[in-house]
């Protein structure tokens, strides 16, 4: 542990002297599984300085067009529309129970006053005894290892009276509290009305879709996480998690497991397919190649909407015109970053988007066909204040600090970072 120690100090300072890392490292690994003692050193390097520069090879262009080219093609007679509010990571947060109906406020009205919302719980509720959170260091747990009481999962997953539609929990932590994690989130999850994705409940569920109808639409969502920080469940066990080697360092993107949902949506029948995805670089503005190739793939293997989560930063977000439809613009968000992280992070930490999306099914040519009718990207940030002695947390929207703020908030710097990654997407 110690040679470890070590290892990573002498790659930090030398990093920062020659600022070698403020660029992407092409050959970096990102699951903890394969990470060696320099993949750390790059990672904590990140953490504090995000890279900000695209990987020599991803095209600006890619990310170029504006929103307003998601609209119905012309001659499409619409029969029924749902909204639908998206977002990224909800991280447990030590204290935050204290803004349950607080937290959402500033927000609800794009992410919970909608037909169906989504987003990804990045941590298990555990009924075992959670003493400290385990901040990189601080507490005597194991610092890879995040969790939920179920007082913090009230607060991330509902606001007032509505909850998420559905929460995605195929992520790296969904094993950090093993089985028994498992089936107190399941079980938290059921008696909420929430549907889990991605974290089968049988064996026979598996490789299936999650299928939501809503007026008469009918929405597959599949899933799939990058890795689960090196604790597989045992061989009994192994369906209870969607995993994929996404972004592994020594092979291609395995997409055998999130095709197989794509089929399993055609069987019943779905009108529209969602992909929530755990994968990507952490602290990287921009996605890899690797990941921009496999989620074209995925594009043309039926998918219409990619909900990426897990860099804690926002990723730009690709309107894709589809080679099997020509009239279908896909959208991919390659990262929403996410609603929370702890408390007195750095801006890119604490910024985040949500996804404000309609879907319109009705004919075309006498076609039945279900596209994305509209779409509005918003960035958002964690603040958190005080009332009285208590200190709460709340999200907030960019776009209702048109001024700026306090320097506390750091309100122009998460302006640049939401500039850098969306170009012209948010106007």
């Amino acid at each position: 542990m110690e040679r470890f120690k070590l290892e990573v100090s002498a790659a930090l300072e030398k990093a920062q002297l020659s600022g070698d890392w403020d660029y992407p490292v092409r050959d970096a690994a990102t699951d903890s599984e394969e990470m060696a003692g320099i993949d750390w050193a790059y990672w904590l390097y990140k953490r504090g300085k995000p890279i900000v520069k695209a990987e020599e090879g991803v095209p600006d262009a890619l990310f170029f067009n504006h929103r307003s080219v998601v609209r119905l093609p012309d001659g499409f007679k619409t029969e029924a529309t749902v909204t639908m509010g998206t977002a990224g990571d909800l991280m447990p947060i030590d204290g935050m129970e204290s803004s349950k109906d607080v937290l959402f406020e500033k927000v609800a009205d794009v992410l919970f006053d909608v037909d169906i919302s989504l987003a990804n719980l990045e941590a298990p509720i555990t009924e075992q005894d959670v003493k400290e959170s385990a901040i990189f260091g601080q507490g005597p747990q194991d610092p890879t290892i995040l969790r939920n009481s179920s007082a913090q999962f009230f607060t991330l997953a509902r606001h007032r009276e509505k909850t998420f539609t559905a929460l995605n929990f195929a992520n790296n932590h969904t094993f950090d509290m093993g089985v028994e994690g498992l089936e107190t989130t399941h079980k938290l999850l059921a008696q909420s009305g929430i549907m889990a994705i991605g974290a089968p409940r049988s064996p026979e569920d598996y490789g299936r879709a999650i299928i939501i109808a809503k007026e008469g639409i009918r929405i597959g969502f599949i899933s799939a996480t990058f890795g689960l920080n090196g604790r597989q469940p045992p061989a009994e066990d192994a369906y209870r998690i969607h995993t994929a080697k996404l972004v592994s360092k020594y092979v291609a993107a395995d997409l055998e497991l999130l095709n197989r949902q794509i089929e399993d949506c055609r069987k019943q029948a779905c009108d529209f397919i969602i992909a929530s995805i755990h994968w990507g670089y952490e602290f990287e503005f921009f996605p890899r190649s690797r990941q921009i190739e496999a989620a074209h793939k995925l594009v043309e293997s039926g998918v219409d909407l990619i909900l990426g989560h897990h860099p804690h930063v926002i990723q730009p977000i690709e309107y894709y015109r589809t080679r099997r439809d020509p009239d279908r613009i896909a959208i991919i968000a390659y990262s929403l970053g996410g609603l929370t992280f702890w408390w007195d992070s750095a801006p890119h930490l604490i910024l985040g988007l949500i996804l404000n999306l309609k879907l319109a099914k009705g004919s075309i040519l006498g076609e039945s066909r279900t596209y994305i009718e509209t779409v509005r990207p918003i960035p958002v940030f964690q603040d958190d204040f005080r009332q009285g002695d208590t200190r709460l947390l709340r999200i907030e929207k960019l776009e209702d600090h048109p001024n700026g703020c306090s320097d506390r908030l750091h309100i122009d710097k998460m302006k640049e970072y939401a500039s850098l990654v969306l170009m012209n997407s948010i106007t």
